[in-house]
């Protein structure tokens, strides 16, 4: 009857048309576990509230609640609803480490196990089947924000890889603010089973012009990349297509990485503002790169890839100059110092509450006040292929 169940709410996800898939899922659960409600809970493109997307109901702050609990620590939280017998299961809805939201389950009694873990499997389901649908409607992003996206966020956005990755190698997730007003500011990974390559981007200027010189960069980036070129050539090839548009008189600052999953090599360009700090047993230390040109500013750049290494259990955070440059509205310099002692407050944290308290952390700093200049956080903590190999064989 169990095996039943579950496969029932599996191919209710897989067939429902992408617009109905929240209705659908949430009626199937219904049917089949004797639920008394369950609704989709969305993250907003802040990564602060929750959006009910079923009962319509209005929007949460996801901090001190069960279901923002199950978000954060990626596991079920099953709580007790009210003076009654009901019991609200709270299940992550997460692809690979990328985190869309909260499936709430409300049963007429306490769940045992089995239904526990039938849910999980439910809700990662159903987080597969959003994301596929996510594609095909609008519903979804729609219910996602808060406040209007201005162009160049819709644009921004649209070009993620996604928020966050997870393999037994790293786990990898990032944050753009302001998340409703981002410009120029971006990042791109792609991975494979030998490498693992990361981009972190500054369009030069404001609004819809600078997105859109992000938008060439990392499509110019990505064309090189899976045609098949090492950093060098990406990089170049970048530059040569912004300064065959712009002819100089705008470019774009960019750090390239490729990570060899195997020995912990990182191969890297400089070519801007972004910085990386890596931590490593409690200490925090900038990496520092040979500063090359930003991309387009000379028709015949020739980049040079410098070498790192990163070992298992090694934090690196990659920020852009609107965090590590950033004013407060005295006028006060955030700065390395201040990055610092963030990075060590939050080194208990998975990667992607990381980069959520290093942004709140970022917001606050501005009391309230709209951020001078765009900023993103990369955060990726490596374990590597050696220590993973291990981990496998124990088990």
């Amino acid at each position: 009857m169990s095996e039943n169940r579950l496969t029932t709410v599996e191919r209710v996800a897989w067939k429902a048309e992408p617009h109905a898939l929240a209705g659908a899922v949430a009626t199937a659960i219904e049917q089949a576990y004797g639920a008394i409600s369950v609704d989709l809970l969305l993250a907003d493109y802040r990564l602060d509230f929750l959006v009910p997307v079923v009962s319509g109901r209005p929007a949460f702050a996801m901090d001190g609640t069960s279901a923002g609990r199950a978000f954060a620590a990626q596991e079920t939280v099953a709580v007790k609803a009210g003076d009654g017998e009901a019991w609200e299961v709270h299940l992550p809805l997460t692809v690979r480490g990328d985190r869309s939201g909260v499936l709430l389950v409300v049963l007429p009694g306490e769940p045992d196990d089995a239904t526990c873990r039938e849910l999980f499997t439910a809700a990662g389901v159903i987080a597969r089947a959003l994301k596929i649908a996510d594609v095909g409607s609008d519903v979804f992003r729609h219910a996602r924000r808060r406040n209007r996206l201005t162009l160049a966020a819709e644009i921004q956005w649209e070009l993620l890889p996604g928020r966050s990755c997870v393999t037994d190698e790293y786990h990898l997730a990032g944050q753009l603010e302001p998340a409703y007003a981002i410009w120029g500011d971006n990042f791109d990974w792609s991975t494979s089973a030998e490498h693992l390559t990361v981009s972190v981007t500054n369009g030069m200027g404001r609004g819809a012009e600078a997105a859109l010189l992000t938008q060439l960069a990392v499509g110019a980036l990505r064309n090189a990349r899976r045609s098949g070129a090492d950093l060098v050539e990406q990089a170049t090839l970048a530059n040569e297509t912004i300064y065959n548009q712009h002819h100089g008189q705008r470019h774009i600052s960019t750090l390239l990485l490729r990570f060899d999953v195997a020995t912990g090599r990182v191969g890297a360009i400089d070519a801007g503002s972004p910085k990386i700090f890596r931590m490593r047993n409690g200490t925090v230390e900038p990496i520092s790169l040979d500063a090359q040109l930003p991309l387009g500013m000379f028709e015949d750049t020739n980049y040079t890839e410098q070498e790192f290494a990163v070992e298992s259990g090694d934090r690196l955070v990659i920020f852009s100059d609107g965090f590590h440059t950033a004013r407060s509205p005295r006028g006060e310099t955030y700065g390395a110092a201040a990055l610092a002692a963030a990075l060590r407050q939050t080194q208990l944290q998975s990667p992607s509450e990381a980069v959520r308290t290093l942004t709140r952390g970022l917001l606050d700093y501005h009391c309230g006040i709209e951020l001078a200049d765009d900023a993103v956080v990369l955060c990726l903590d490596w374990t590597g292929r050696a220590a993973a190999n291990a981990v496998a064989a124990d088990g």
